[in-house]
C-alpha cells in the first residue's frame, strides 16, 4: 500500500483499531478528491451533429485535428465550429494570469475545474482566452478559423444521442448554444441583470428571472464531454467491497446530476438498478415520502436489496435528519445498497455518520481528503485519511492514512480480516489456557477438602503465561493468517466471516469456555486415576501432592502448546519453534529448577523433583495418553466439521494446500445470496426509475464569501498584481 508517484505510504496512526478494519459494515466516502482526482479533462464534443474525439490519438485527451480540418476546408459545419469553440473561450468565469517570466504562458484559475478544462480544450485547438478585464475578454485566434465559412444546421437529435453516448462513458457533458441579440434588446436586459445583481432581498432568484428573459430563442452548437478522471482502481475497489457485503456511501457537496454520474462510472450504481429519488423542499413532504418508501419495502425493509439505490440532497437532508424523520430515514437508507446524498455540508456528513452509527449499531469507515471531510472522519468508528491535492488536514484527523482509494481494498480485505482473526484466536485461545490450568485448583480442593492448599508450585504458576505458554499466543497474534493475502483479494465474500463475528460471538466464546473445562476435568482426574492406588514407582515409594501437580502441569503444558498449534493455520518455522520450544522449555526448566535449593533459597520442596517425575513410568505414559485424549478430542471434531460442515474459509484453505488457481466451485458463488424478482420489485412506485447516466452534470463554486462571478466582473487580467501575491 505504497504509492510510487507521489512516494506517500501508509500510515497506522492507532494500534486498537485494527481488528475494526474487519468488521466493516459501511463505508462513507467524499467524492473529490476521494474518488476522483479532482482532474478535468476535455475529452469528445460533439457540433453540428458530428461527433469527434474518437480516433486512437484522443485516448487520454482530445486530440481530433478533423475538428480543426472541417472549419477551415470548407466543411458545412464549419461557421458552427468556429462559434462552438469561441463559445468555449470566452463564456466562462475563469481569470487568465501571465507569467511574468513568459508572457506567453498564460496560467487559468478557476473556481469550476469544468470551467478550466473547456478552456484548455479551446486553446489547444487555437482558440486562446488571452485577457479579462471588467467590460470584455479577450481571445488570440488563429487566422484560419477567423474565415468565414457557410453555416451548418441544427442537429438536434444527433446532438442528444451523442450527449446520451458520452454520458454512459461516465462523461460529464455540456450543452453549448447561442443566440442573436439587438443592441437595444441587450440594454434593456443588462438594465434588468444590473438591478438584479445589486438588489438587497431575493438576489438569486432575482438573476434566475433575469436569466430566463435573455436565455431563449437559442441555437445549438453542440455539446462537450469532460472526463472527471477517476482514481486508479477505484471501480474495481467499490465493486470488490460490494461483493464482500459491505454499502458504500458517497457524501459529497457536488451537485446531483455530478454525483449520480460518478456514481455510474465507478460502479456504485449499477445499470438496471432502481433509483429512489427525495428532492422535497418542506419537511411534511420529506416526512411524507420517506414513510411511503419505507412502508413500501414491507418484509424487506432494512435488509439487503441488491437492486435499490438511494439519492438525496442537503436541503431535503436537513429534514429528514429531524426526529419525526430519523426513523424513516434510516429504515431506508439501511434498506438500499448503495446511497448518494449530495450537496451536503461538512457539518451534515458528519451528522449521517453519527446518525447510522447509533441507529445501525454497525461499524463504520469514513474516508475523505480534505478539511471539509474532518468531521465525518472523527465521527465514525475508523477513519481514513488520503494525502490529495485539498491538503493534509483528513490526514492528520485519520486513524489511517493511504495515498489512493484502491489502498482501501487490501487495508480491510486482506489486513482487515486478518487483524480481527488473529484477535479472535488469541482471545479465544488465552481462555482455553487459562481455564484449563486454574479450574484444576478447584478439582484438586475436592479432594483436599478445600482446605486451601493448591497443587502447583507457586512459580511455575506465576511463569505458566509468561515463560512455557507465552510464544504460542505471540505466534497466533502476529503471524497467523487464516488465507492468504491473493485468496481474501480474489474472493471479497470471505471478509463476510469477520464482518458477521462468526469466529467470534458469544455462542463461539462459551463453548470454548465449556471445552476448556472438560479439558481441565481430563487432566486432573486421568493423571488422579494413574495414581490411584498410591503405587508410583517400582520400590513401593508414593508420590506426595507436588509430584500430581508436577505431572498434571507437563500434561496442560503439551496440550495447551499443541492446541495452539492446531488453531493456527499457517504453520511456519517460527510456529514450529514456538510450539515444540515452550515444551521442550519446561522440561528443562522442570530438571534445572528441581537442583536449584540449597545454592539459591528458592524452592525448597521442589528438591529432586526430577528425578521423581521423569523417573516414573506412570508419567512418560500419562505424557502419550493423556495430551493425545485431550488434543485428539478436538482433531476428531475439526475432521467431522471440515467434512460435513465446511465453511468457505477452510474450503478455501484446501484449495490453496492443493495450489490449485481456480476452484471447480466457487466459494463466492455457493455463499452468495441469490437475489430474485423479489428484490427488483420491491418499490413500484412510479416515480421510482431504473436510472441511466445521463451525463448533463457540470461543477460549479461551492458560494465562498466572495463568489467567483463578482470576481471576474472587476478583475482586469491587463492590470499588474500588486507585489506579494
Amino acid at each position: 500500500m505504497y504509492d510510487k508517484k507521489t512516494d506517500t505510504p501508509t500510515v497506522a496512526k492507532t494500534s486498537n483499531l485494527n481488528e475494526e478494519l474487519g468488521q466493516v459494515k459501511y463505508i462513507f466516502s467524499d467524492k473529490t478528491g476521494t474518488l476522483t482526482c479532482n482532474v478535468m479533462e476535455f475529452r469528445k464534443c460533439s457540433v453540428a451533429g458530428v461527433k469527434y474525439g474518437d480516433n486512437f490519438e484522443s485516448s487520454d485527451r482530445f486530440n481530433d485535428p478533423s475538428l480543426v480540418q472541417n472549419c477551415t476546408k470548407g466543411h458545412k459545419t464549419g461557421l458552427v465550429i468556429r462559434d462552438f469553440l469561441i463559445l468555449m473561450s470566452v463564456c466562462h468565469t475563469v481569470v487568465p494570469e501571465l507569467d511574468p517570466a513568459d508572457p506567453t504562458n498564460i496560467h487559468y484559475q478557476a473556481s469550476s475545474p469544468d470551467e478550466r478544462a473547456l478552456v484548455l480544450g479551446a486553446k489547444s485547438q487555437g482558440v486562446i482566452f488571452a485577457s479579462r478585464s471588467p467590460n470584455y475578454v479577450t481571445i488570440q485566434v488563429d487566422n484560419v478559423i477567423l474565415e468565414r465559412l457557410e453555416a451548418g444546421q441544427q442537429y438536434v437529435s444527433k446532438t442528444l444521442e451523442h450527449l446520451e453516448e458520452f454520458a454512459k462513458m461516465g462523461l460529464r457533458t455540456l450543452c453549448l448554444a447561442v443566440a442573436d441579440i439587438d443592441a437595444p434588446s441587450y440594454e434593456k436586459w443588462s438594465r434588468t441583470y444590473h438591478a438584479a445583481s445589486t438588489a438587497i432581498a431575493d438576489r438569486e432568484i432575482l438573476l434566475e428571472n433575469a436569466a430566463e428573459i435573455i436565455e431563449k430563442n437559442l441555437k445549438l452548437l453542440g455539446a462537450t464531454a469532460i472526463e472527471d478522471k477517476l482514481q486508479e482502481g477505484v471501480p474495481e475497489t467499490i465493486a470488490s467491497l460490494s461483493r464482500a457485503n459491505i454499502k458504500i456511501w458517497v457524501l459529497t457537496g457536488d451537485k446531483q446530476e455530478t454525483a449520480i454520474n460518478i456514481g455510474y462510472s465507478c460502479r456504485l450504481l449499477t445499470p438496471g438498478m432502481k433509483v429512489l429519488m427525495l428532492n422535497e423542499q418542506g419537511l411534511d413532504e420529506t416526512r411524507d415520502t420517506l414513510r411511503r418508501y419505507a412502508s413500501e419495502f414491507g418484509v424487506r425493509r432494512r435488509k439487503d436489496n441488491l437492486l435499490l439505490a438511494f439519492v438525496i440532497d442537503g436541503e431535503t437532508l436537513k429534514h429528514a435528519l429531524t426526529y419525526s424523520c430519523r426513523e424513516d430515514l434510516v429504515n431506508v437508507l439501511v434498506s438500499c445498497k448503495a446511497v448518494i446524498c449530495c450537496r451536503l455540508s461538512p457539518l451534515q456528513k458528519a451528522d449521517l455518520v453519527t446518525l447510522v452509527r447509533q441507529e445501525v449499531k454497525a461499524i463504520t469507515l469514513a474516508i475523505g481528503d480534505g478539511a471539509n471531510d474532518v468531521g465525518m472522519i472523527q465521527a465514525a468508528h475508523v477513519g481514513i485519511g488520503i494525502s490529495g491535492v485539498e491538503g493534509l488536514q483528513a490526514s492528520c484527523a485519520s486513524d489511517f492514512a493511504i495515498a489512493q482509494f484502491r489502498f482501501l481494498n487490501r487495508l480491510l480485505l486482506v489486513h482487515g480480516s486478518w487483524s480481527y482473526s488473529r484477535l479472535t484466536n488469541l482471545i479465544l485461545y488465552s481462555f482455553y489456557k487459562n481455564i484449563c490450568l486454574y479450574f484444576i485448583e478447584f478439582w484438586f480442593a475436592t479432594v483436599s477438602c478445600f482446605s486451601g492448599q493448591i497443587v502447583f508450585e507457586r512459580w511455575c504458576i506465576g511463569l505458566y503465561n509468561v515463560l512455557f505458554t507465552a510464544a504460542t499466543p505471540i505466534v497466533l497474534g502476529l503471524f497467523d493468517r487464516h488465507c492468504s493475502s491473493s485468496s481474501l483479494l480474489k474472493y471479497p465474500v470471505l471478509y463476510k466471516t469477520t464482518q458477521s463475528s462468526e469466529c467470534f460471538n458469544a455462542k463461539v466464546f462459551w463453548i470454548g469456555c465449556i471445552k476448556s473445562i472438560v479439558h481441565s476435568i481430563l487432566f486432573f482426574w486421568l493423571t488422579a486415576a494413574m495414581l490411584h492406588h498410591d503405587v508410583a514407582f517400582h520400590d513401593g515409594k508414593v508420590g506426595n501432592y507436588l509430584f500430581l501437580g508436577n505431572m498434571v502441569y507437563s500434561y496442560v503444558v503439551v496440550s495447551v502448546c499443541i492446541k495452539g498449534g492446531l488453531e493456527s493455520t499457517a504453520w511456519t518455522s517460527i510456529t514450529h519453534a514456538c510450539v515444540w520450544g515452550s515444551i521442550a522449555l519446561w522440561f528443562l526448566f522442570l530438571l534445572v529448577y528441581s537442583h536449584m535449593w540449597p545454592n539459591v533459597d528458592l524452592a525448597p520442596d521442589m528438591v529432586g523433583m526430577d528425578k521423581y517425575v521423569y523417573g516414573c513410568p506412570l508419567f512418560w505414559l500419562g505424557l502419550i495418553l493423556i495430551p493425545t485424549i485431550v488434543t485428539g478430542s478436538d482433531i476428531v471434531q475439526m475432521a467431522i466439521q471440515r467434512t460435513l460442515y465446511k465453511t468457505i474459509i477452510q474450503e478455501v484453505q484446501e484449495r490453496e494446500l492443493l495450489s490449485e488457481t481456480t476452484p471447480a466451485h466457487s466459494p463466492e458463488r455457493s455463499s452468495t445470496r441469490q437475489y430474485t424478482e423479489e428484490d427488483a420489485e420491491i418499490i413500484l412506485s412510479p416515480d421510482v426509475d431504473a436510472l441511466e447516466p445521463r451525463g448533463y452534470a457540470f461543477s460549479q463554486e461551492e458560494h465562498g464569501v466572495i463568489e467567483q462571478s463578482d470576481l471576474v466582473r472587476v478583475y482586469d487580467s491587463s492590470q499588474a498584481r500588486p507585489s506579494g501575491l
